[in-house]
């Protein structure tokens, strides 16, 4: 994949991290880089920039000597990576390094091309930093975390490479690679910035798309399970409400539902003129909310996933560190595009809209273990002995579990500004911290939705329906059944969540 300054989106970072594709820079990204690095070469003599003669943050006041201009670069790095707690994923490292990537080719950074050589190295050969979990406060950045992959370039410090923790300067030599030189900024440049924050917001939104196609396809097949009147996902009703995201999962339902024999016609029963004498209907005339309403609740979500996707892809491509040099008007700016708002805004917005997702499918669990609610199934989904057997009663323990987890976890993070830095930070947007939170609330959905899924197998099972479900519904049915066969008598359920769970991902 070649990556010019303005390519590089969430689909590439699926490609890079899921398919094992890899990157190349642009010819004429790389003159962008290095007329801009040529630029502030010549511009930095003599004058007073931050961060190339300066200190950084409070100490800002502080002229450094020209002597020590290389030490201040390797400082940063060096007394940043101060990071703790548990390491990030490869996957997660590596869609961090793409957004720095993403960030150097605007070429408004002012450092050496062999800075972004080495970072493409990195992808190319999966060559992993060491990046704890915990350290940014999202503003200036992701300081403590880049300072961790700044470190590696360096050749300091321990990366993740061929399934083991090695030592940064071992695995440079095996691969023949030299890490990168000071030449002005490079040690700043490597450290400010959004990147962290948005490589983790990158694989949050594919993993949180996943879960809402997830959502849509239960939603049809919950009302197959439940012999629903169809008209909750008519265009009729739908275009009354102009929302986008309604009128968008109501068509994509109206498409999974195609070709099945268990959704029921309402003019054909209840507008039946034959059928007016009747006092009581053994039928329900609505169904429950988390199976009619499915389009209201989903379109909400659907239209904030839609506007972080917008977001994400956007920062991608944005100049986030500071000062941002200028070589067209021949300046240097300075300000603060490392503040990372949008990102965390986003990622409390798509956190907000997991846990209801969550809540949804918790809620449709409910109906189809319920017995005096659907009045069609057996309790719990048991098809042994009621009493001697339990059916999946246990799982609901880890669904409900969960659900409760990460409700309580949807407070926004956004909020919480904690002033640092000797009050140079005053107002910072948490936003790394509020990327992780929501990657835990998927993490947690997709537990809870493996669990549904095994459920809707079992549900079909127990009314024997598989022959009558959309095409659509009965190849996940299909698929459901290869991993976690149907069960009568009590069996442990873990280790069939664990590959739902995995079958369900990406």
């Amino acid at each position: 994949m070649k990556l010019t300054d303005s390519n590089l989106d969430i689909a590439s970072i699926k490609k890079c991290v899921f398919d094992g594709e890899t990157i190349e820079i642009d010819r004429e990204v790389y003159a962008k880089i290095d007329s801009c690095f040529d630029f502030l070469k010549r511009f930095s003599k003599d004058r007073v920039i931050y961060g190339i003669n300066t200190g950084f943050g409070p100490m800002a006041q502080w002229r450094v000597d020209d002597r020590h201009l290389a030490d201040l670069q390797y400082n940063i790095i060096r007394s940043h990576a101060t990071g703790a707690g548990q390491p990030l994923e490869d996957g997660y490292v590596k869609a961090a390094m793409l957004a720095r990537i993403g960030t150097f080719l605007q070429g408004k950074s002012g450092i050496h091309r062999e800075l972004v050589d080495l970072l493409v190295a990195f992808v190319n050969r999966g060559i992993y930093p060491f990046i704890p979990r915990h350290g940014s406060v999202g503003a200036s950045g992701d300081l403590v975390q880049l300072a961790h992959i700044a470190l590696t370039l360096i050749g300091e410090g321990k990366v993740h490479y061929g399934g083991a923790w090695r030592e940064t300067a071992q695995v440079l030599a095996e691969n023949r690679l030299k890490p990168i030189g000071i030449h002005i900024r490079e040690g700043l440049s490597a450290t400010n910035g959004t990147s962290v924050m948005t490589g983790i917001a990158a694989m949050n939104q594919l993993y949180a798309e996943q879960l809402l196609h997830w959502s849509v396809l239960h939603a049809v097949w919950m009302n197959e399970i439940a012999a629903s009147y169809d008209d909750w996902m008519s265009p009729a009703l739908n275009a009354c409400r102009r929302h986008e995201g309604q009128q968008v999962m109501a068509q994509r339902m109206r498409e999974l539902s195609k070709g099945s024999r268990r959704l029921v016609k309402r003019e054909h029963v209840l507008y039946n003129k034959e059928r007016n004498g009747d006092e009581v209907f053994e039928k329900k005339v609505q169904a429950y909310y988390s199976l009619r309403c499915t389009p209201q609740i989903l379109g909400p979500i659907y239209d904030t996933f839609q506007c972080a996707h917008r977001i994400i892809d956007e920062e991608l491509t944005s100049a986030c560190d500071n000062p941002i040099v200028d070589p067209i008007e021949e300046n240097v700016l300075h300000g603060g595009n490392f503040h990372g708002d949008y990102i965390s805004l986003e990622e409390d917005k798509v956190k907000i809209a997991t846990v209801r997702l969550t809540m949804m499918a918790e809620r449709q669990l409910n109906y189809l273990f319920h017995d005096r609610i659907n009045n069609i199934l057996p309790p719990f989904l048991n098809m042994g002995v009621l009493g001697l057997n339990y059916g999946m009663q246990a799982c609901q323990f880890t669904a409900t579990s969960t659900t409760a987890e990460s409700q309580t976890l949807a407070m926004p993070n956004y909020v919480h500004s904690i002033p640092n830095n000797n009050d140079n930070q005053d107002i910072v947007s948490m936003g790394t911290n509020s990327a992780l939170l929501c990657r835990q609330v998927i993490d947690n959905a997709y537990q809870v939705m493996a669990i549904h899924t095994i459920a809707l197998a079992q549900a079909t099972d127990c009314l024997e329906i598989a022959e009558e479900l959309a095409p659509a519904t009965r190849v996940i049915y299909n698929k459901v059944r290869e991993l976690c066969p149907k069960f009568v008598e009590d069996t442990p359920f873990y280790e069939d969540i664990a590959r739902v769970e995995e079958f369900l991902r990406i």
